[in-house]
């Protein structure tokens, strides 16, 4: 996955004509996005929400990865694979618990 950098700037009425002067020194066009304190907190543990939620997404392919090749591993080599009548997929065979 590849992000892309995005700069956050703290600007408070002692700092804005500073800023503005540097900034569109810097970037050219102003353009303002404002939110406030309590926004950017909620914004910041969605992001952590996310991040938690795509590391149990993660582990839980990894566990289904894992167990799959336990099954095939255990499977005996001499044994005939049986496809129920109304089955797509072997995985319907398939019982997670």
């Amino acid at each position: 996955m590849n992000l892309h950098r995005v700069k956050f700037y703290a600007v408070t009425p002692e700092n804005m004509e500073e800023f503005l002067v540097r900034f569109e020194e810097e970037s050219g066009t102003t353009v303002f996005f404002a939110m406030s304190v309590p926004d950017y907190e909620n914004m910041s543990l969605n992001v952590a929400e996310l991040r938690r939620y795509i590391n149990q997404q993660k582990a839980l392919i990894v566990y289904y990865e894992e167990s799959i090749e336990t099954m095939i591993k255990e499977t005996p080599e001499d044994t005939e694979e049986v496809v129920q009548e109304g089955t797509d997929s072997v995985f319907d065979l398939i019982k997670f618990d």
